[in-house]
């Protein structure tokens, strides 16, 4: 996977994002939290690929961690 497939998954989680918002129903809720989670793993991987990459290293060493690890980082 490169960094282009990343962006591009986000992209498409966003707008399935904003098109929920945008004609939110009951039920939604659980659905939304799900995108959100799977944003974060995506964003968590662009970082990880940065960082290796700015180190010298292989980018595609990154690995997708478990939406319960990447939620609980500090902001």
């Amino acid at each position: 996977m490169v960094d282009e497939d990343i962006y591009g998954r986000i992209n498409t989680l966003v707008d399935e994002e904003n098109a929920i918002r945008a004609n939110e129903k009951d039920g939604d809720a659980q659905r939304l939290a799900h995108l959100e989670e799977t944003l974060d793993q995506c964003w968590d991987l662009l970082r990880q690929r940065r960082a290796l990459r700015e180190f010298g290293k292989d980018p595609s060493q990154a690995q997708l961690r478990d939406a319960s690890v990447v939620e609980n980082y500090e902001q």
